[in-house]
Formats: structure tokens, sequence, C-alpha cells
């Protein structure tokens, strides 16, 4: 199978290229669009049209006319002084995910890219290549794109059989021809919300992976503490007008409805701790907060984020320069979604420390039958409490902060790649927070009345969870059953199951 661009994407189209690597194909239209787009810009070029970073320096050095005859050296410097991100290199989805969003920028035909720079790029994603970038440094966009280039231009480093090698090696041997850059197109290669895009999109993929399971470890909470349903009953949803509300609360009823511990409990309790009865009301703005997020993400993929554009009316070729690879619109949803995160997290540390605590949960302490002189669940706790505190570190939002750059040429600077950079941390926490969760879930059903039964829902994951996870009779090593349960839950195992 091979997905077919025109002019972009789904997130989940865009996520079989990234994570599951579909092969990329360009359309009939697409090809005819980049081409009259490149054809522009030999027009401009022949009609002595000033273009910012074409005939002119970068940034601060916007005044300065770049000759003819130092077009083709001017790429590769342009390059060269940009690809100055640093530290630990970005994960091979995050660099595929990067190099995608570049094609849907340039596949509009606003850009001037040609195709063969174009086809470089998908070629390299359907071959699988997968390109050294640093992950530090940038402000929204440049540097980290930078590299990339470079290296298809055959000066970086490629992954080769476990090694970085040098990119021009690794190209040869499979047989992708390096990148034979012209007028703009280095710039273009750097230029648009193209890393930040490609981290939201890998990030709410995966946040939309994670709320369901949140949602689903939500319900067996329930079960599992004994607490009423009313508090979800659909009469008191209707009174308050949060549809995502309404909807998580009736999904929690779905789960639970043939369950006779919870038909049994019904009237038992008037009301029951926060984090239990707000689960609706928790899940609900953070399922608003996912779906307004992915509207900015599919409207950023769709649209040419390059500056400067190559704007054509009739015989008549613009360059119009602005600032559309500013990072506001991502950066603000994306710290939007790390607070969102954090509140999830909160809750399911919250629901743990209740099943863990003798006094709480009315079942034995730390979910171990003798818990003098066994520990139980209790350090995996702590676990929590660390990852919980790493997680409010990471939520400080990004895009409040400003740190002029180039001279003062870029007096505001919107911050917004380490606000969409810090995503897939946040959620591989979250991941592990909600596996501890499980695993103290999974425990504690084991010291509740057998005599009663459980939904049909929750049942089919205990029976499909005591294949994995042994019951806990004394302490034994907890860290590979906590790994096992991060990847149930993040490969959507959890939720296939129901």
């Amino acid at each position: 199978m091979s997905i077919k661009l025109n002019k972009t994407l789904s997130i989940e189209e865009a996520m079989k290229v990234i994570r599951f690597k579909e092969k990329l194909e360009f359309t009939k239209e697409a090809k005819e669009r980049v081409q009259a787009s490149r054809d522009c810009i030999n027009r401009a070029i022949e009609l002595n049209i000033p273009m910012y970073g074409v005939t002119t320096g970068l940034g601060a050095n916007s005044t300065k006319n770049i000759s003819r005859e130092e077009t083709k050296l001017y790429q590769e410097k342009i390059l060269k002084s940009h690809a100055v991100s640093v530290g630990r290199e970005i994960t091979e989805e995050e660099v595929r995910g990067i190099m995608l969003m570049v094609i849907l920028n340039g596949i509009k035909g606003y850009s001037g890219v040609s195709l063969e720079a174009l086809e470089c790029y998908r070629e390299a994603l359907n071959k699988d290549i997968y390109i050294f970038v640093p992950g530090s440094g940038s402000v929204g966009y440049l540097s980290l794109e930078a590299h990339i280039a470079l290296s298809l231009l055959g000066k970086g480093k490629i992954m080769y059989e476990g090694e970085w090698r040098n990119s021009s090696e690794v190209l040869e041997f499979y047989n992708i021809k390096p990148l034979d850059l012209s007028y703009k197109e280095a710039l273009f290669l750097i230029s648009g919300t193209t890393s930040v895009t490609a981290f939201a999109t890998i990030g709410i993929y995966d946040m939309e992976n994670l709320l369901k399971n949140f949602e689903l470890l939500s319900a067996m909470e329930v079960e599992v503490n004994g607490a009423t349903t009313r508090a979800f009953d659909e009469r008191l949803m209707s009174v308050r007008k949060q549809s995502e509300q309404r909807e998580a609360a009736k999904n929690i009823l779905d789960y639970l409805k043939d369950s006779e511990i919870c038909e049994k409990y019904y009237y038992e309790n008037l009301q029951d701790p926060l984090s239990i009865r707000c689960i609706p009301q928790l899940i609900g703005p953070v399922k608003k907060r996912i779906n307004e997020a992915k509207a900015t993400i599919l409207n950023e993929m769709d649209s040419c984020t390059d500056n400067p554009i190559i704007y054509q009316n009739g015989d008549e070729v613009e360059v119009i320069s602005g600032c559309n690879p500013e990072s506001s619109y991502i950066g603000l949803e994306m710290d939007c979604c790390a607070i969102s995160l954090c509140m999830l997290a909160k809750m399911s540390e919250r629901r743990t420390f209740r099943l863990l605590d003798e006094k709480l949960s009315g079942k034995p302490a730390f979910l171990v039958k003798d818990s003098g002189s066994n520990s139980g669940l209790m350090i995996t706790q702590y676990t929590q409490a660390g990852l919980l505190n790493e997680m409010k570190v990471l939520a400080t939002p990004s895009v409040i902060d400003n740190i002029p750059t180039c001279a003062n040429q870029e007096d505001y600077v919107a911050m917004g790649f380490n606000s969409a950079k810090k995503i897939a941390k946040l959620v591989e926490n979250l991941n592990y927070i909600m596996a501890i969760e499980l695993l103290a879930i999974f425990q504690s059903n084991e010291f509740m009345d057998r005599d009663l039964k459980r939904s049909s829902v929750t049942e089919k994951i205990y029976k499909y969870l005591r294949d994995i996870v042994p019951i806990l009779e004394e302490d034994i090593e907890l860290y590979p059953i906590i790994e096992e349960l991060f990847e149930v839950i993040k490969s959507g195992k959890l939720v296939e199951i129901i």
C-alpha cells in the first residue's frame, strides 16, 4: 500500500508514513503544481525581481545582494550555517515527520522548490533513511531542517547498519541522488512550521490513544473502588452544556453496564472522592483540547508556511515576504496539551494512591497480602510522583518566553519549538503513570468479592492481563511488568481487547 499525496493528508495518513512507514506517492496534479511554482521562480530571476533569501542574504543580512554566480554555493552555505542544533539526536519517527512536513509545505505550489528536491525527500522516506538530527537549540524552525537538508546534500550523517555513516556513502548505497539546489531551495527546505507540526502530529496521535486508555482505566477504577455510577447519570450530564463531558460519562456507563459490583454499590456511597467523581469533567475538556489541537495541526498541514511565497496572478509573478513560518498556532496548542496531559496524570496518580492506602481502599496495604514483610506496590507510587513532578516542570508554557534573535530583526519569537517537542516526553511519562495505575487496579481486583461479576468489558481486560501479570503474593521484580503494561497501553492493545 502507498499513500497518494495531492495537497495534504489526514493525521492518520501522516502517521502511516511517519510511524508505519507506508510509501508515499505524488499525484500528477501535485507534480504539475510544484513545477509551475518552480517556473515562476525562474521567471522572477529573469525579471530581476528582488527576493528575500534568494537574491538577498537572510535575517539581518537581508539588505545585502547575492549575485547569480554565487547562487549554487549560497544554497550550501545556508544549510551549513543553519545546521547548528545540538545534543542528542531526535528519533527516527521525528525525523520522518519533519521530512514529510517539508514535502507537504512544498507540494502546495507556493514555494518555488523543484520537483527534484521534493522527490529526493520522498525517496529518502520510502527507502527508510534515518538522518542524524540533533534535537536541541531551535526557537521554531531552521536548525533541525538544515541538518536534514545537509545530509541529503551529502554532507551530514545517516544511520546504516546500526552506525552513523557519512551521508554521501549511504545515499550512494541506497541509490539516492543527492540534492542539487538552486535559487531559493535551501531557504525553502529550512523554512516553515515543519518541525513543530511534525512533533505535534505524532504527539496528538499518541494523546488520542492515551485518552481512550485513560477512559477505560477510569471505568475500571469506578468498579474496583466500589464507587457509585450515579455521578455519571445522563440527567446530571444534561444540565451542563459540555458535549465531551456527556460523551465521557456515557462511555464509562457503557463499559460498566453489566457490572454486579457497580449494581451493588449504586446507593452505597452518596458521593465518592473527586478523583472518581470528576472523571467525565476531566476527560471532557481534554478531549475538547485534543480536537481543537487536531484541527490546528490539520490546518498547518494543509498550509504553505514558507517565507517568502511565490504568488502567480496570470502572467505576473509576485514574491511576498511575511512570517507564515511563525509557530504560535502549534505552540499555543501544544502548551495547552501539555497542561492537559498533566491533569490526566495527577488524577491517575491520586487514584493509584487511594488503591494502595489501606485506610482509603479497605484492601491490604500496598495491595499485597503480607504487607509487614513485603512492600508490594508501595514504591511504584514513588515512581508516579517522580514522573508527575517532571511533567509539571515540562508543562510550564514555552510560548510565554521571548528571546530576541538575529540582531533584533527577530525581536519577537514565538518559541513554539519546545512547546511541541516536549509533548513526546509528557506522553511517555503519562503512559508510565497509567501503566502503574493499571497494575494497581489489577492487583486490587484480586481483593474484590469474587461472587460479584465484573462488567463484561473489565473482565475481558482482567483475563488478558492474567496471562502477562502475576498476582502479587510477595515482592517480585516489578520493572519488567511495568514495561509490559506500558507497551500494552502504548500499542492500543487494551482498547482493542474490548
